[in-house]
């Protein structure tokens, strides 16, 4: 079966002055219809950068898609004119934005912002459009719909706005949701929430889910496949299952190792030692080298290789490649 969107070799650029710094840097995903991947790694590894080019969103003059190829439904969104892309924003592929209190407009009633996406990809009356805002809302778990789509944005809580960004998303049911960290700064009983919503509503309107995150413990909860990205670069991807249960590549061990477990008796919760190098031009080499413990002087003069380790697991990394040779 042809997957639903197709990401090949997609490099994402960002020119300033005479400097050209590499953001996404040969990013390959497969997504399944009614599927859900998710994209993990720290701040600053490429995830949201990939969502802006797949929705065609990357900030211009600066930002642009080097090369590579974004096919969703056999279609190369990036051979399609920019006029051409309204059209399947929110119909088609619709997201939701990491602050959901500055991605709503604060002038605008919930009500009608929510509206305003049925009306732009529906032919549509107003009493029809009301009707399926308030089954939305009711759909994401909001009370009192009716009151709600009179509120502005600041007259509800972040577990609210969020759901409203849910509805929002959602209202034209498109064949792809984008969720870009959306549990960011929510208390862990809203987080579960979200979560829980967005896994309900899967199967409820077979949406497939691309979800964005840092928290490795929101990706194990939501995701079927997963896709761990450092630098820009895919480091290891593999379903669920196979990922927690024996990854291969030193960063993702790093980030599961850094996760607090119940009994756990550590005085100090891992780290990777370091921090995440800031984007800048091309460069030979592992981007995680210089935080690697496992690293080699092959790390920083050339690519490491794709390692197949089984179906549909591969792990970018010299270390992983001398282990199974």
């Amino acid at each position: 079966m042809t997957p639903l969107l197709q990401v090949r070799d997609l490099v994402v650029e960002f020119r300033f002055r005479r400097a050209t710094i590499r953001a996404v840097d040969g990013l390959d995903l497969d997504l399944d219809a009614s599927g859900t991947l998710g994209i993990v790694g720290e701040s600053g590894s490429g995830k949201s950068m990939a969502s802006l080019a797949i929705m065609r969103l990357l900030p211009q003059p600066a930002g642009r898609v080097a090369q590579g190829s974004i096919i969703f439904e056999g279609r190369d969104l990036l051979a399609l004119k920019a006029s051409a892309m309204p059209a399947i924003r929110g119909r088609d592929i619709a997201m939701i934005f990491q602050e959901p209190m500055s991605a709503l407009n604060p002038v605008m009633r919930v009500g009608d912002q929510i509206t305003e996406a049925l009306h732009l990809h529906e032919r549509i009356g107003s009493a029809q459009a009301h009707a399926r805002v308030m089954e939305m809302l009711e759909l994401v778990g909001i009370p009192a719909p009716a009151e709600r789509a009179y509120a502005y944005s600041h007259q509800l809580s972040g577990g609210m706005r969020q759901r409203v960004m849910i509805a929002m998303a959602l209202i034209c049911r498109p064949k792809l949701l984008i969720a870009d960290e959306p549990t960011t700064a929510l208390d862990v009983t809203i987080q579960s929430q979200v979560l829980d919503l967005l896994k309900r509503l899967r199967r409820t309107l077979g949406t497939a889910t691309l979800i964005i995150s840092h928290d490795m413990g929101v990706i194990a909860d939501v995701a079927e496949r997963v896709v761990v990205m450092y630098g820009g670069r895919v480091m290891e991807t593999a379903d669920r299952a196979t990922l927690f249960r024996d990854p291969r590549h030193p960063y993702t061990r790093g980030l599961l190792a850094a996760i607090p477990r119940l009994r756990d008796h550590r005085r100090r919760l891992h780290q990777i030692p370091g921090s995440v190098r800031p984007a800048g031009p091309p460069r030979p080499g592992c981007p995680f080298a210089p935080r690697c413990d496992l690293a080699r002087p092959v790390c920083a003069e050339q690519d490491p290789p794709r390692i197949v380790l089984g179906e549909g697991h591969i792990a970018a990394c010299w270390a992983v490649a001398e282990a199974v040779s």
